[in-house]
């Protein structure tokens, strides 16, 4: 659509939309997270998203999974996402991938993307990305979110922190309570640090960012590598 992006050019320039254009952003988890990343960025114009999630549509997920309509319910996430997507913006390329993300699995699902996406429940799968983005050495845009907080941080390989340096033994919960617009807030500045990263916009590199949408606050902190970092060792300390 000539008009469909006629807002943002007075920010990011033709330019910058034809570098989210010719962007190719990968999306790990197609849940809370998941949801307002990739509605934003196929909104934003950028040409090619990669999806993935191994699991199905639940009842319980249509609080804030907002992707997914009742009708996809016992549906693959992955492939609801897609089709909601491309319905969304026929101009935005996606390709769902239903399988696990794991070690064996990651680089072939990140395919050619120029950004990872971590939009995950768990640091186990984090882990595993921050792996593949050093193995791949692919800029990882890492999110979570938990009740009423949530924390995004970018990593640069060779030039920030790796995840493992700043959450060296970070355990997942099960479960977590989650609040649907705790998790827009938190997916929508995922979604915006994508667009600066991907546009050469000013980023969050070496900064860990925390929302407390409980006290309404935002925060930013500086990060530092690890020379005991298991997975990168603190490289170029």
């Amino acid at each position: 659509m000539e008009h469909r992006y006629i807002r943002q050019i007075p920010l990011i320039g033709d330019a910058g939309c034809r570098k989210l254009a010719d962007a190719t952003v990968f999306i790990a988890g197609a849940g809370g997270l998941g949801s307002p990343v990739a509605f934003y960025l196929a909104a934003s114009g950028v040409g090619h998203i990669r999806i993935a999630d191994m699991d199905s549509v639940d009842a319980s997920n249509l609080n804030r999974q907002i992707l997914h309509p009742e009708s996809k319910v016992g549906c693959s996430k992955a492939l609801s996402a897609k089709e909601t997507l491309e319905a969304f913006n026929s101009d935005c390329q996606v390709d769902a991938f239903t399988e696990k993300i794991d070690d064996a699995s990651a680089d072939n699902l990140i395919g050619d993307a120029d950004l990872i996406l971590d939009c995950l429940d768990n640091f186990e799968a984090r882990y595993v990305l921050n792996r593949a983005a050093l193995r791949l050495n692919k800029p990882l845009l890492h999110a979570a979110v938990s009740g009423y907080t949530g924390q995004l941080t970018l990593i640069i390989p060779g030039h920030t922190p790796c995840l493992s340096c700043i959450f060296p033994k970070a355990e997942s919960v099960q479960s977590p309570p989650a609040l649907g617009a705790a998790c827009g807030v938190v997916g929508s500045l995922q979604a915006l640090e994508a667009v600066r990263y991907l546009t050469g916009n000013p980023t969050l590199a070496g900064k860990l960012l925390l929302y407390d949408g409980a006290a309404n606050a935002i925060n930013t902190f500086s990060v530092k590598k690890s020379s005991r970092c298991r997975e990168c060792g603190g490289e170029n300390i």
